[in-house]
């Protein structure tokens, strides 16, 4: 990963901040995009350079296609390539399945446009740079996208989306750019602050007796970075045996 190049939307905090951290620990240059959490990004940054790599972070919605595509280009500038692009920005609202009436239509448009518009805007932005790298793209999707269980109807789709995203994009961007996704069960992260009787059920009955921590998908994540050349087009279930 020596002097590479490496995108993290929603990089600032949880899962993204543990991929920024391990790529940056094998040498790799960190580009933290956030919308809101700046606080968390310039953090995980400072902490990144104490590594003795470059980090820089981007403020961009990721739902909105022009601001994708400036975000892109300025890491470009910045850094004059990119390598890797991770994209692990994500959004949910809370709404119990059988409360149809409660999944409204702005909750719908909030997650689909982060998690599969803001996913695929990210991806063609950085196709034509990652084609000149020969480099890879790893989406963060979710178990939910497999069971059609989570956190509200709408998101179970958008990570199911998401999944059928990585295909496509797999084949469009072969052979020079591999697309692989990586699907966590729940994960210890602020996400679920609060809910920790749920968690314990959850990690109760697991076959590995626990939930994810951020680092057990970062670790993932980094396999089909560095050492996975042959594999794309596929989704990694990260989720200690739950899904089997």
């Amino acid at each position: 990963m020596q002097g590479k190049i490496a995108l993290i939307t929603g990089g600032g905090t949880g899962i993204g901040r543990a991929i920024a951290l391990i790529l940056a620990r094998s040498g790799a240059h960190i580009a933290i995009n956030y919308s809101r959490s700046e606080e968390d990004a310039l953090n995980t940054c400072h902490e990144i350079e104490h590594l003795g790599v470059r980090c820089l972070t981007y403020k961009a919605d990721v739902s909105k296609d022009a601001e994708v595509r400036l975000m892109v280009n300025q890491v470009v500038a910045d850094y004059g390539k990119l390598d890797i692009l991770i994209n692990n920005a994500g959004m949910t609202h809370y709404v119990e399945h059988a409360d149809l009436e409660g999944m409204k239509e702005e909750y719908w448009d909030d997650i689909m446009g982060v998690n599969v518009k803001g996913m695929f805007f990210c991806c063609r932005a950085a196709a034509s740079e990652l084609k000149k790298t020969k480099g890879c793209i790893v989406n963060l999707t979710s178990i939910a996208g497999l069971t059609g269980l989570g956190s509200s109807i709408a998101y179970a789709a958008s990570k199911a989306a998401g999944i059928s995203v990585t295909k496509s994009l797999a084949r469009v961007l072969a052979p020079e750019v591999r697309v692989n996704g990586v699907a966590p069960g729940i994960v210890q992260t602020r996400w679920v602050e609060g809910k920790e009787d749920h968690i314990a059920r959850l990690a109760a009955g697991t076959p590995l007796g626990r939930v994810a921590g951020p680092e057990d998908i970062a670790e993932v994540v980094f396999s089909l970075i560095a050492h996975a050349g042959f594999v794309t087009g596929q989704t990694i279930v990260v989720d200690g045996g739950n899904f089997i």
